[in-house]
């Protein structure tokens, strides 16, 4: 790609968004430097908006948290191309009061909270300066968007949480939590696909399974989805895990 100074938009401010190159076919449009609720909106409509537009060559999307991804086809469009056609449908709106893009859902997953199966949340209550129980009412009374998928196969990352749960990531790695755990630092939850060492807290337990590789769509949750958790008793996991990949979450369309 060409080289790409930035865009800046007043209306945002700090030279925002920015254009840059990413490999030899790639456009990455940036509309903050760090997790902000404006600059995710901003990236999930202007990813829908380009894939929408029918852009010459545009072969790939993808979105970051504050961040989205383009990958042209250089036999159909030059880099210079779309260079252009990127920076006229950057320059047609204000993306950062974009409405969020159509065809989305809302899952409401189950979740056990606490006890053996989840057992760091009064450690990661007591960081945000919260009881178990009110850790818990917050958490499950947010309603949290899919801000990007990451890290692992459809392994979802949700926020944004109070500005409490603004806790940093643990000093030292939990050796393995399971598939479907529920973790949680600086305002996030991630819901984890994969069993696998990590430095988030587990707080809560589900049995929904966001990453099916056998199925026609494999990620379940796509950005820009909403996710709320249902508190649940610890006795109901194991028939909710027996029943399916669902967990017993249900979906319906936001409008």
């Amino acid at each position: 790609m060409t080289d790409l100074p930035p865009l800046p938009d007043p209306r945002h401010g700090g030279g925002w968004p920015r254009l840059a190159p990413l490999g030899t076919d790639g456009i990455l449009v940036s509309f903050a430097d760090r997790l902000d609720d404006k600059a995710n909106r901003a990236a999930l409509s202007f990813r829908a908006a380009a894939e929408d537009a029918g852009l010459a060559g545009l072969a790939e999307t993808a979105t970051s948290l504050a961040s989205a991804y383009l990958r042209f086809d250089p036999e159909v469009a030059t880099p210079a191309r779309a260079a252009a056609a990127v920076r006229a449908l950057l320059d047609a709106r204000d993306w950062y009061a974009s409405p969020l893009p159509q065809g989305r859902q809302l899952w409401r997953i189950p979740c056990v909270f606490g006890t053996a199966l989840a057992p760091q949340l009064a450690e990661a209550a007591a960081a945000a300066g919260l009881s178990p129980e009110a850790a818990i009412r917050s958490i499950a009374g947010t309603r949290l968007r899919v801000q990007t998928i990451g890290f692992a196969p459809g392994q979802p990352y949700l926020g944004e949480l109070p500005p409490e749960w603004d806790i940093p990531r643990q000093t030292a790695l939990t050796d393995r939590i399971p598939v479907g755990a529920v973790c949680v630092a600086i305002r996030q939850l991630v819901l984890f696909t994969v069993s696998t060492p990590t430095g988030w807290r587990h707080v809560g337990q589900t049995a929904f399974r966001t990453f099916r590789p056998g199925d026609a769509q494999p990620f379940v949750l796509r950005p820009g989805d909403e996710v709320e958790f249902t508190p649940i008793p610890a006795e109901a996991y194991a028939a909710l895990r027996d029943a399916g990949p669902d967990g017993g979450a249900t979906c319906e369309p936001l409008t």
